[in-house]
């Protein structure tokens, strides 16, 4: 999985607090492919709504944002708002001055069939084309194989569920756990994922869950947006455009 669940919480994380952009770089679209796409069983296509919560080792660690999610054979769709965010760590003239930006609205694609990704900004009427570098959007199943045991039995939201840890051993040696609570009224989807590694717990968590498949343009970039080919190319000349400025930056594809 190479830690799938907490690239979700520390993209939000990267995008929602503006100077932690600069420090750590761009965040990346979350794939749902390799082993990630295995723990969705017989489920190749969904849209839920979801909550991502990831939780350190302090009270003022915690960080809980929710999402829409939309899965059609390997690509994947993200759609998050971050005025919605709440952590400790997100004060308030941030989450304003991104808003002020259109910054706030963000849509995630990963086409690991494509090997690219697609940072989206609505509000900013501009994406990012993005070479999608995840080892998992090639991984098949000979690169790993995963070994599952039945923890208990559980009701999430309503939901009868199998608890279950899942194994997740590459042909490198590395491992991986994930705690995963598979729905049995749900062909065993997995309405929870947890997973804990350097202190760190992310958690995911499936609601209005529909199996069927998605449509099929939710998957593209909108034609009528302005493309550049990285997210620090196109946050800049936004921002300078927004300032009044612009001058001496690449200009954007089209």
């Amino acid at each position: 999985m190479k830690n799938h669940l907490s690239i979700l919480a520390s993209a939000i994380v990267c995008l929602g607090l503006l100077p932690a952009y600069s420090q750590f770089g761009p965040p990346r679209a979350p794939g749902l492919s390799g082993s990630m796409a295995r723990l969705f069983g017989d489920n190749p296509n969904f849209s839920a709504t979801l909550e991502i919560q990831n939780k350190g080792g302090s009270p003022d660690q915690i960080m809980t944002m929710p999402a829409k999610i939309f899965f059609s054979d390997g690509k994947s769709r993200l759609e998050m708002d971050m005025t919605q965010m709440k952590s400790a760590q997100m004060r308030p003239e941030a989450t304003a001055q991104i808003k002020s930006m259109g910054m706030d609205k963000m849509v995630m694609i990963s086409r690991p069939d494509q090997k690219k990704s697609y940072m989206i900004y609505p509000g900013m009427q501009s994406y990012a084309e993005i070479p999608l570098q995840d080892i998992e959007a090639s991984a098949t199943t000979n690169d790993f194989k995963m070994e599952t045991a039945e923890l208990g039995k559980e009701t999430v939201d309503g939901h009868p569920c199998v608890k279950n840890q899942v194994t997740i051993i590459y042909n490198n040696g590395d491992k991986h756990v994930v705690i995963v609570w598979n729905a049995t009224d749900l062909k065993k989807f997995p309405v929870k994922m947890e997973q804990t590694e350097q202190g760190n717990t992310a958690t995911m968590s499936y609601k209005d869950i529909n199996l069927s498949k998605p449509n099929a343009s939710l998957f593209e970039p909108p034609s009528d947006f302005t493309k550049y080919d990285s997210i620090q190319t196109m946050m800049r000349t936004v921002m300078m455009k927004r300032m009044g400025g612009g001058m001496g930056f690449p200009p954007p594809n089209r």
